[in-house]
Formats: structure tokens, sequence, C-alpha cells
């Protein structure tokens, strides 16, 4: 007996497009701190001719590291894309297989919960703003006297940890998704190639 099987069909469609809609944006995320590097390279190499190094780049890749990361994460698992060691499951049946499939998608859900929890509460203590009534509801901790910001470029930190969040949202609502996958994968009997 599957687990509303076609709903899952449904909600796993909708999935795979927003997923692979965050890992592109994460590609593009990736790609800018690249260039950025390159940029601040040459800068620092025709420092002789008046160029130098772009102004906190060391911030930007650090910030945008974060951003592009938890854009990649979704959809890595939503395709179970996480390093596998299958040396002595491949030789099981289908059906265990699955089993420790689900195991292991039960784990990266448990996982992407206390990932997600502990964002949540970091990013509380990033965000001055909010009554206290707000905060409490939402469990955000006490407001900061001051915005937490960058060294050099003075970005507020809770907007770079804003963006990471969503991916992290979305990472564990993914792993929630596979957790009920896997289930009716399992209920089957075997596994199939997301």
């Amino acid at each position: 007996m599957l687990l509303a099987k076609s709903a899952e069909l449904r909600v796993g469609r909708w999935l795979e497009r927003i997923t692979r809609t965050f890992a592109y944006a994460g590609g593009v995320v990736l790609a800018a701190i690249a260039l950025v590097t390159v940029a601040s390279i040459i800068g620092r190499f025709f420092l002789f001719a008046g160029l130098g190094p772009i102004k906190g780049d060391y911030e930007i890749v650090e910030m945008g590291s974060a951003i592009a990361i938890f854009a990649f994460m979704p959809f890595a698992q939503y395709k179970r894309a996480h390093v596998v060691v299958d040396i002595f499951t491949l030789r099981l049946s289908q059906r265990v297989q699955s089993f420790l499939g689900f195991m292991g998608d039960a784990l990266i859900a448990l996982v992407a919960g206390v990932i997600l929890w502990r964002f949540w509460l970091g990013l509380g203590e990033k965000i001055p703003y909010g009554s206290e009534a707000v905060r409490n509801f939402f469990s955000m901790g006490y407001k900061p006297f001051f915005a937490e910001t960058t060294y050099e470029l003075s970005v507020p930190i809770w907007i770079p940890y804003s963006f990471a969040f969503i991916g992290a949202v979305l990472f564990f609502v993914v792993s929630m998704f596979t957790v009920w996958r896997s289930l009716n994968w399992t209920l089957e009997g075997r596994e199939y190639q997301p």
C-alpha cells in the first residue's frame, strides 16, 4: 500500500522545478564570486598601473559561497546526489537497498531539521528588527542592540544569512519529501532514479 503515490509524483515534479531553479541561481552566484576573485587577482597583479584588489573581495566570496551552497543542497537532496558508499549494499536485495535508502533519507531529513532549527536561532540573533512580542512568538531571541555588519563593506550580516536561510528551508522541505518518496519506494520493494 503506497502513500498517496499520485500526490507524491505531482509534488515531486513541482519540487524538482523549484530546486533546479535554486541550483541555477546558486550557479550564477558561484560564477559571480569566481569573477570577483579573478578581477581582484588581476587588480593585485596590476597594482603598479593604478589598479588594485576589489574592496571586500574576501567578504563577497564568503557570503556568496554560503548562499550558493544552500542553493545547491535542495537539488542535490532531490536527486540523491550526496556521496554514497555502496560497496556492501550492492550485493543486497532491492528491498533491503530501498530500506537503507529510506533510512539515509530519514537521517538527512533529521540533520536538515537540526540545521534549519539552529539557522533560525542564529538568524534571530542577526536581525535587529521586530517587537519583543513578535520575536518571542517566533522564538527569535533578544533583539541585538545593533545590526552586525561585515568589516570592510559594512553589509548587514542578516541579509546574506536570510538568503542562505531560504535555501535551508527548501533543503528541509525537500528532505521531508524524499523521506515520503523513499518510503513509497521501500513499500514497492525497489528504488527508482529520481
